[in-house]
């Protein structure tokens, strides 16, 4: 487990780590960035790069968390890639429905592989799942999501490359806005942003604005008209 500086979240927990691109949103992968740079430091968790690894001995950490956390699952991996195995899977979702007190917010580009296994995972209230939904052109990832049990279901447009009008948000809890950062950033187009900001007003979503992104993203800031965005949804207690 680590410490965040992700705004969205308070620590990072990595049962699996690894992954390989699929669309332009991943072009620019800080994941793997920082793979390399942990592999080079002689970090053992890190010795097979950027390729998927399953790590068992990362499955009895939460149950030493005496505090509850907010825990995004996977920030160095995709727990549903092609690679994972479903009985792996199993094991993660094990782990989060018997820590109740934690929230864990589990994120993936592979829409297509959660719906497909999602009846065969217990999916207890402490799980928000989620997609990432970079542009226009794979707002299908949103409709698989709906169709899965998912307690609680987001959407993170981030890094967000291009406009998403007209995105299906009933039944969304949350939508993550970002800016890429970088050396060499793709710009954010303020419109896409405030148009998505409109969006989840009038369809009462609750809205993160992560970053405007660049290659200096903290001298960017993270305001947009004026204030900051931070809400989150409702942290729903019960099974």
């Amino acid at each position: 487990m680590a410490q965040s500086s992700i705004e969205w979240t308070e620590m990072t927990w990595n049962p699996t780590t690894g992954c390989t691109k699929i669309t332009v949103g991943c072009k620019f992968c800080y994941a793997e960035v920082m793979s390399r740079r942990l592999k080079a430091m002689g970090v053992e968790k890190y010795k097979n790069n950027f390729k998927i690894t399953t790590h068992e001995e990362a499955l009895e950490a939460p149950y030493h968390w005496k505090k509850p956390k907010v825990v995004f699952v996977n920030s160095m991996s995709d727990l549903f890639h092609k690679s994972v195995p479903l009985e792996f899977i199993k094991k993660v979702f094990k782990v989060m429905n018997e820590n109740p007190h934690h929230v864990f917010q589990v994120l993936t580009k592979r829409a297509d592989i959660l719906l497909k296994y999602h009846r065969e995972l217990k999916w207890t209230h402490n799980i928000w799942m989620g997609v990432s939904v970079e542009d226009s052109t794979v707002t299908d990832r949103i409709d698989k999501l709906l169709l899965t049990d998912a307690r609680v279901k987001f959407l993170s447009c981030e890094p967000l490359i291009g406009a998403v009008p007209n995105m299906n948000l009933t039944g969304i809890d949350w939508v993550i806005v970002g800016g890429e950062s970088g050396r060499k950033p793709r710009p954010m187009n303020a419109d896409w942003v405030t148009d998505i900001q409109d969006q989840c007003t009038k369809a009462d979503v609750a809205f993160f604005f992560k970053q405007w992104g660049g290659t200096n993203k903290k001298k960017a800031g993270r305001e947009l008209n004026g204030r900051t965005y931070d809400e989150m949804p409702m942290l729903l207690t019960g099974s």
